[in-house]
């Protein structure tokens, strides 16, 4: 491995007094580097780069993390499936709201059509008022605007925006005189008994690959032109200035401002600007107009559509006041979708990582019982579950002897205290809070108070248990058993310990760690 930049490596130090190990933020300022910054020694084995630097600081990285890709914000083209009408002949991406609820595996697969294709629709969502608030809060939060928290589109006596007439609605994005504009926006099908009104949608991203490949110079003028969008009426007036194509210094398609109806006057323009202007912005209206381009469907009562306004153009066939439509709708932002996505993507791999843990390891043995260590733990949650323990209680009990893998009952066995209840309770603290780590830090503890505050509990120790209480500490003293009782977690730790006393019996059935699955991803969320 060629060593990088020294101040690059050495901003990147992954260590506790350089960047916090909860949110990875930095604990220093880049000018607080030494100016003759160097590399002293550097020594590479086994997947690590370890460097003593000049000013004495030792870093340790893994190799994986210098060797990875570039990452970005998901926001480009990059990564994104450009996509034309054909392409959701068999179907529009989306699920079930039940199952979206249920299920982290389906909420994750809609999130990433939102930030894949730009859009997902949910079906089954109850038609009530105010339900599109609880799709946006699923992931995120609502972005309220002038229209409020929500806003119902429906045809209005004196209406304010086109959106609340039965006229047709070409294609257009959401709000684009306002900055920062709405990323996210939903809809939600309360009632459409309407002739006509069937919704559409246009991959804008799509729309401006296409102007790039077809004509470069007008892709340029439109990335490079600010247009003003503006907006008025009795309690707002609004105004952004932006290009109808937005680029990332890479020249990358990070946006798409497209609202005819919101295009004030181009003011300020060399002469000959204007000109080019226009012929770019009518050939990109043009190809948003392409019938191949424009995905066609009709919301029924209970569908919710979520897509992104920075990217997806939405329109509106017209239709016969003869019949109700009403929609409801909310804005809401592309940051907390990914970061809800991010979270299912992590919590998932975490739950990978322990599932793996009690199918390969946990199928050994467990300190010289009758069990192997995954059956003793299954059989502690079990009994957690049977006994209507709360869902922390549960996941403690499930993981409570985590710290045991990797082999370090091995150790414990061989006379020498692994503290595996802390080591367990540190693994898991990356995923899970106190309510869970804390009984489990403390069940060892748990143990050595119930000997000394309850003499006919030692009696039922097994004999490896017994073996372990003293390699552990013995019973506690009357001054470390007070300080025992006086943690806030001791109850739970003593509840933890009595399952974990009993959860030694060979030939029982239990649940697998699949069951325990959905519990323990809501304690992660």
């Amino acid at each position: 491995m060629n060593t990088p930049s020294p101040y690059w490596l050495r901003d990147n130090c992954p260590c506790p007094s350089c960047r916090d190990p909860r949110n990875g933020q930095k604990l220093f300022q880049i000018h607080e580097l030494p100016a003759d910054l160097a590399v002293a020694e550097r020594h590479e084995a086994d997947g690590r780069l370890e460097v003593l630097w000049s000013d004495g600081h030792r870093s340790v990285y893994r190799s994986q993390d210098l060797a990875a890709a570039p990452e970005d914000d998901g926001r480009t083209e990059r990564g994104k499936r450009l996509w034309e009408a054909a392409d959701f002949d068999n179907g529009l991406p989306g699920a079930d709201w039940a199952a979206y609820l249920a299920d982290p595996g389906e909420r994750a697969a809609v999130l990433s059509s939102v930030v894949r294709s730009g859009f997902a629709l949910l079906r089954g969502v109850p038609p009530a008022e105010r339900q599109v608030l609880a799709v946006a809060r699923s992931f995120g939060y609502v972005r309220e605007t002038n229209y409020g928290e929500l806003f119902d589109v429906r045809v209005e006596p004196d209406p304010t925006n086109l959106a609340f007439t039965s006229a047709a609605i070409a294609p257009h994005t959401d709000n684009p005189y306002r900055d920062p504009v709405p990323t996210l926006q939903l809809l939600h099908c309360l009632r459409n008994e309407a002739r006509g009104g069937d919704s559409g949608l246009v991959d804008g991203f799509r729309a401006a690959a296409l102007l790039r490949e077809e004509s470069p110079e007008d892709f340029a003028v439109l990335t490079r032109t600010p247009v003003p969008f503006v907006f008025r009426d009795r309690t707002a007036e609004l105004r952004a200035e932006r290009p109808l194509i937005g680029v990332d210094p890479r020249g990358r398609i990070r946006e798409v401002r497209f609202n005819n109806r919101s295009i004030d006057t181009l003011r300020g323009l060399p002469d000959a600007e204007p000109d080019a202007f226009y012929a770019a912005y009518r050939r990109f209206a043009a190809i948003t107009l392409r019938p191949g381009l424009r995905l066609t469907f009709r919301l029924r009562p209970g569908d919710c559509l979520v897509f992104d306004n920075t990217r997806l153009l939405h329109a509106r066939t017209a239709f016969e006041q003869d019949g109700h439509r009403h929609l409801q709708g909310c804005y809401a932002d592309l940051d907390s979708l990914h970061s809800a996505l991010a979270l299912l993507r992590r919590q998932a791999a975490a739950l990978d990582e322990l599932e793996g843990l009690f199918a390969g390891e946990g199928a050994g043995e467990y300190l010289g019982e009758a069990v192997t260590l995954a059956e003793h733990m299954l059989q502690a949650g079990a009994l957690a579950e049977a006994a209507g323990a709360p869902p922390h209680l549960v996941a403690a009990a499930l993981l409570h002897d985590v710290g045991h893998f990797h082999g370090s009952g091995t150790e414990l066995m061989a006379g020498r205290d692994n503290r595996h209840s802390h080591t367990g309770a540190d693994r898991l603290g990356r995923w899970f809070g106190p309510e869970v780590t804390e009984p489990i830090r403390l069940h060892v503890a748990a143990k050595r108070y119930l000997c000394t505050v309850e003499p006919a509990y030692r009696a039922g120790l097994s004999a490896a248990s017994e073996y372990t209480l003293q390699v552990q500490g013995g019973p506690m003293d009357e001054t470390e058993a007070a300080a025992f009782a006086a943690h806030p977690a001791a109850a739970d730790a003593v509840a933890l310990r009595r399952w974990d006393d009993h959860a030694k019996r060979p030939a029982t059935t239990t649940p697998p760690f699949a069951h325990f699955r959905p519990l323990l991803a809501a304690l992660m969320g």
